[in-house]
């Protein structure tokens, strides 16, 4: 190689060095450009927000790097790696890591490095990531070479390795080349500017506010069934099927959609003008005449507050009809300010009063007709209800995750005048607008699992809100108890509650957020090896709210993103998935989401053989996702009719609550033995408890039931029967032969 080639050369890669210097340096912050560029955008619309949530320009919000994954580097065969080697002579490999080990050590340099963003953390990875490198490739890029060639030899200085360093650092954190631009995406001080469709209409938003059974929802449910066009946003399945029939009876068509069902009541499959769905399902792009967002109060809930937020500033109806506690009016009158809409307030006051008693119940033989027990987890319901049942009474069950058919069909009996059912037991799932005949509202406890903010399960009493919404429940306007009641089990909570319901509701002062698939996909465009998990971990370190909003807890979407990271899916698809509400805690839904892929559609036969073998409700997230990905789900019908069959199964197992809790519970009489009679008892001996029996074990773990059972005994003594009479047979052959064989030997 000639020296006018190699200078060429070296030259030509020096420019190369110089022409990839950092585009934009984490020190820099240019957020604050584009967000007064939307500030500038928002004041055309001569809105302000009280709160000065954009003109501030607050410093760059410093990333959390222990998220920063780094990628691995993919080599250029096209570069010729051996002119390093021509131009100088190879490296001596225990030289060159004691050079690399004095750059590391070097104080300037890490401070440097951290001007790039680069934080220690960083700064060791990469370096360790660079000596790597640097000591393990069999050729090194020619300019990298030369330089370390220099160092080794005395003709360079040390500090000479920086650029390369930094070059490397950028490639295996591709972020930090690009952190402007994703603050800029991760920018959530503006949402209402998300959603133009809205913002090109003014909406007229009214506000429904007063307490439980006041009449607020019901006003607006009213204009709802008036409208031409309408759409129910509810926080409960229960409560869109409960419009939902409302609407249809009163001759107004109306559709169901929610994360599990979508029920079109025109038989050629049209859409209807009115639809009631969960909050999650509605839609932002679809125009309505009005529109009804319940329970508004739970804009501030740590995990689903993101819901409400977006169909307050998303929907594009004329009118939007707000229903929540009073405590919520200054916080959303506050955020319309930010859409330039102007709110208008209608307060309603309870029209049954309730009272707190000054006695607590203390026993389960001091219970009322009316009388509705809540408690805070399944575990407590069941063991509530094995003792009432126990004591000879009917009692209705209904707690969050039983089937909107099954929640119905219990509060239906529990209503019922002429049902012996008079006992409800239930979770604070009937705080969301059930409508109970309840006389006698008794909390069996005040502490209550939550979830807060950083997604840690915690046990806290219940808030004033909380105990509002679930003892409003007692005295219903439209039940045979005008005045209601509250109370406790225990006597020991009563003055706790009382306290509870003598405060102030703490007012809304924030409101939800969640990064929509679109802010997503921007951010992969930059980080395009990440994960879906990583992004959004990403997202949420760099993301900047202002004081009306928070990040909803996230650990439930990034949980499902793991689980189908290996499954080759577009981000889109990925992105969509994961919203679905899977139970995580249940590893038969967490296996069928895994069959997901989109050369293997999940048909109605990967279903029926381990439902068969399960008690499992069908898996809601193959309805979610048949709506949108049709030929990954080619058995839509078939799952549908399954969930149909396995929804009767379960109402049938809740109508029989008392042969199932007293096959369970060993301290109540087995209805078996006393319909068989004591005489099997003396057979088995006395000191032999049913309890312990096979049979019994079966029925207990629900793969007997009593009828079964019975139908076996009654198989069994008749096989016995043949069977003795088969042997009694068979002995009197053989007494006829040894006789006869007798009288032969006597011949």
């Amino acid at each position: 190689m000639s020296v006018n080639r190699c200078m060429r050369l070296f030259n030509r890669l020096q420019r190369q060095i110089n022409t990839r210097s950092p585009r934009i340096t984490a020190g820099s912050c240019h957020v604050s450009f584009g967000s007064g560029l939307l500030h500038k955008q928002h004041q055309a619309g001569s809105v302000v927000c009280s709160r000065n949530v954009s003109s501030n320009k607050p410093p760059p919000k410093t990333p959390d790097t222990s998220l920063f994954i780094p990628v691995s580097l993919k080599m250029d065969s096209s570069i010729d790696w051996a002119v390093g080697e021509e131009l100088t002579q190879p490296l001596d490999k225990s030289e060159l890591l004691k050079v690399l080990n004095r750059f590391y050590k070097k104080k300037e340099m890490q401070k440097l490095a951290s001007d790039h963003g680069l934080d220690a953390r960083l700064f060791h990875q990469a370096f360790i990531s660079f000596r790597k490198y640097v000591l393990e490739m069999a050729s090194l890029p020619a300019d990298l070479h030369i330089i370390l060639s220099d160092i080794c030899c005395g003709a360079g200085h040390i500090d000479d390795i920086y650029p390369y360093f930094i070059r490397h650092a950028k490639q295996i954190f591709p972020m930090l080349d690009c952190m402007d631009d994703l603050r800029k995406i991760s920018d959530l001080r503006l949402p209402a500017n998300w959603y133009p469709e809205a913002r090109a209409i003014q909406r007229k938003v009214i506000f429904h506010a007063g307490p439980t059974n006041s009449g607020k929802t019901y006003q607006a449910i009213q204009r709802y069934l008036a409208a031409k066009s309408g759409v129910y946003c509810g926080p409960l399945k229960l409560l869109a099927h409960e419009i939902f029939e409302k609407s249809n009876d009163a001759g107004v068509p109306c559709d169901l959609v929610t994360g599990e069902e979508r029920t079109l009541v025109d038989p050629e499959g049209r859409a209807a003008g009115h639809v009631a769905c969960t909050i999650e399902m509605c839609s932002v792009t679809t125009p309505y005449e009005v529109a009804v967002i319940d329970e508004i109060q739970m804009i501030k809930d740590p995990s689903r507050g993101w819901a409400w937020t977006r169909a307050l500033l998303g929907l594009c109806a004329e009118e939007i009809h707000v229903c929540g506690e009073p405590a919520a009016i200054d916080f959303i009158r506050e955020l319309m300010y930010t859409t330039g809409e102007e709110m208008e307030v209608h307060t309603y006051q309870r029209l049954t009063p309730f009272s707190i008693l000054d006695r607590a119940v203390e026993s389960l033989d001091n219970l009322r007709p009316g009388d509705c027990i809540v408690c805070f987890s399944k575990n407590d319901i069941y063991s509530i209800s094995r003792q009432i049942e126990a004591k000879g009474l009917e009692c209705a069950v209904i707690y969050g995750s039983l089937p909107p058919g099954t929640k119905l069909s219990q509060a239906k009996k529990f209503n019922d005048p002429d049902d012996p059912c008079k006992i409800l037991v239930a979770t604070d799932a009937i705080g969301m607008g059930l409508n109970l005949s309840i006389k006698r509202i008794i909390f069996n406890t005040l502490v209550k699992p939550n979830v807060n903010e950083k997604g840690e399960k915690q046990m806290e009493t219940i808030s004033t809100s909380q105990a509002l919404q679930i003892a409003g429940r007692a005295g219903r306007f439209s039940s045979k108890f005008k005045e209601g009641e509250v109370t406790t089990m225990h006597r020991d909570d009563l003055p706790v509650l009382k306290e509870i319901l003598s405060q102030l509701v703490e007012p809304v002062q924030t409101a939800g957020l969640h990064p929509t698939a679109e802010q997503i996909e921007m951010f992969a465009y930059h980080l395009p090896d990440s994960t879906l998990s990583n992004l959004v971990d990403i997202f949420v370190s760099l993301c900047q709210v202002d004081g009306l909003y928070f990040v909803c807890n996230i650990d439930d979407f990034k949980f499902l993103a793991d689980m189908i990271q290996h499954i080759p899916l577009n981000l889109r698809t990925r992105y969509v998935f994961c919203t679905a509400p899977i139970n995580k805690k249940q590893p038969f839904v967490c296996t069928s989401f895994l069959k997901l892929s989109p050369n293997c559609p999940l048909t109605c036969l990967d279903l029926q053989t381990p439902l068969l073998m399960t008690s499992y409700h069908p898996n809601p997230h193959l309805n979610l996702c048949s709506y949108r990905f049709m030929d990954m789900f080619p058995d839509t019908a078939c799952i549908r009719q399954i969930q149909q069959e396995l929804d009767d199964i379960i109402q049938q197992g809740v109508r029989n609550i008392t042969r199932l809790i007293r096959a369970t519970d060993p301290t109540i009489t087995d209805p078996l033995q006393t319909q068989s009679g004591r005489g099997q008892r003396s057979q088995r001996g006395s000191g032999e408890r049913m309890d312990s029996s096979l049979a019994n074990r079966l029925v207990r773990d629900g793969l007997l039931t009593p009828d079964l059972l019975r139908q076996l005994q009654r198989e069994w003594s008749k096989d016995q029967k043949q069977e003795l009479t088969n042997k009694s047979a068979v002995s009197t052959d053989c007494h006829n032969t040894d006789n006869k064989g007798k009288r032969m030997k006597k011949k």
